[in-house]
């Protein structure tokens, strides 16, 4: 397994020969600092950084590739590790091992890819769901796209953002492959991280904007008071009456309004939205007052269309990391890589089915 290193490094231990002194001669070629290989210098950007070996005091001989720790910037990172090309066999690897990793999963040589695992952080429930290889291995052609479009899910709506930017990622990625000849990656995979709680996000709309693109009827939100994102079920209205809570049944689950003063009737036709991010506790914020007729009609659905369906201009800074790893089947070679470049063009395919639909 993945360890970690005080300094903030993951820490990898070596393989037994031969993969892991190739994947250590992989990171020392890539990461030599007398490097003036373009392509080589260009590939530093989709890998993890590499800081050298390390053993522990105590155990000098166990030695440990060190390695940049691409989820420690996230707060919920969401991970996974999906195997690209139509061999994750090597072209050394003997009829054994060929039959063996051939059974594992058939559908390699045809889609090109694999899914081996996923972490998922769900919103609505702030828990962690997880699935290992043998959920990647039980997909079928017919079953990929939706399998795949599990870990875009928040719990409440699909990350089209984030698998935007992935897309846009794995494409800057397949464009070194096309453009390289020198080496070919066997059983090597894609890391796929983003952030999975709120992120900081400061958005402001006009009323004629808002209720253009999302038809939110005008006064449904009113600036004054503060609409905060948090574990509870209810939307609670302050009026000049008093307080008058209702609670939410469906919709926008986990989701509560506190207002400090009463609306006033002058704003109730004022449309504004601002949503800022706390870095204490990650909750969303809004500038916001709900009016009683708004809070006993279809207010839910409406501030979910506020607050999933942002414009296209908020998607495009989603927080995402694609990184390769695992280079213990990595080879010198004077052709493209066909294998590897087939599967990240299927893989896009499958991304882009589940952005457009």
């Amino acid at each position: 397994g993945i360890l970690q290193h005080p300094d903030g490094t993951v820490l990898k231990q070596l393989q037994p020969p031969p993969r892991g002194p190739r994947e250590q001669e992989f990171y020392n070629k890539v990461y030599d600092s007398d490097c003036c290989d373009s392509i080589l210098l260009e590939l530093r950007e989709y890998l993890p950084k590499y800081f050298g070996v390390w053993s522990p005091p105590t155990a000098p001989n166990d030695t440990y590739l060190k390695l940049e720790d691409v989820t420690r910037k996230f707060n919920k990172p969401c991970i996974m590790d999906v195997k690209i090309g139509r061999k994750s066999y090597d072209p050394y690897a003997s009829a054994e091992k060929i039959q063996q990793q051939v059974s594992k999963y058939p559908l390699m040589e045809e889609i090109g890819f694999l899914v081996l695992g996923m972490r998922v952080y769900h919103v609505s429930s702030d828990s962690y769901e997880t699935q290992n290889q043998h959920y990647g291995r039980s997909l079928t052609k017919e079953t990929v796209k939706d399998g795949i479009s599990k870990f875009f899910h928040s719990g409440y709506c699909l990350r089209k953002d984030v698998v935007a930017a992935s897309i846009q990622k794995v494409e800057k990625i397949l464009e070194w492959f096309e453009g390289q000849t020198q080496l070919n990656f066997y059983a090597s995979s894609l890391l796929f991280v983003y952030e999975g709680s709120c992120q900081a996000t400061t958005v402001r709309l006009s009323d004629v904007t808002l209720a253009e693109k999302r038809r939110v009827p005008k006064g449904l939100l009113s600036g004054g008071d503060v609409l905060e994102y948090n574990n509870n079920i209810h939307v609670i209205n302050s009026t000049e009456n008093g307080k008058i809570e209702a609670s939410v049944s469906k919709g926008l689950s986990k989701f509560y309004a506190l207002h400090k003063k009463a609306c006033s009737k002058r704003h109730h036709s004022q449309l504004s939205l601002k949503v800022e991010n706390s870095e204490q506790d990650n909750v969303w914020k809004s500038s916001t007052c709900i009016t009683q007729e708004h809070l006993n009609g279809n207010v839910i659905p409406q501030l979910e269309k506020v607050f999933y369906h942002m414009p296209a201009e908020t998607k495009e800074s989603a927080n995402v990391e694609v990184r390769m790893i695992d280079f213990a089947h990595v080879f010198p070679s004077n052709t493209k890589d066909e294998g590897y470049i087939y599967g990240l063009k299927n893989l896009i395919t499958v991304l882009q089915n589940i952005l457009d639909n």
